[in-house]
């Protein structure tokens, strides 16, 4: 396996334990953006999505769709607890990434 592939092959198995986190903590989650072409002008041309590294869900409360960065701060966390790089660092609150080490 390529470095590449060993990055995806854990961030593949990490993306359910966030899923799981979120259930736990009373939200509900929809997927977004899972996977960007690399071919396509949208998004960043460093953007993990374009190397299937990243992941973009929507939370949702009470059937409530939240849309802030604050409201993924206890789920963006745990994410980082796990070793992944939250995008609420920056204000994109809904993204969740490969760690820089993986």
């Amino acid at each position: 396996m390529s470095r590449l592939r060993d990055k995806q092959t854990k961030f593949a198995r990490m993306v359910p334990r966030l899923i799981d986190a979120a259930f736990v903590l009373g939200y509900e989650v929809t997927l977004g953006d899972c996977f960007r072409d690399a071919r396509c002008s949208y998004g960043s041309n460093r953007s993990k999505h374009k190397e299937r590294l990243a992941i973009d869900l929507n939370l949702f409360k009470d059937g409530v769709y939240l849309r802030k960065t604050k409201d993924h701060k206890k789920l963006g966390k745990f994410w980082e607890s796990l070793g992944g790089v939250w995008g609420g660092r920056w204000n994109d609150g809904n993204h969740y990434e490969a760690g820089d080490d993986w």
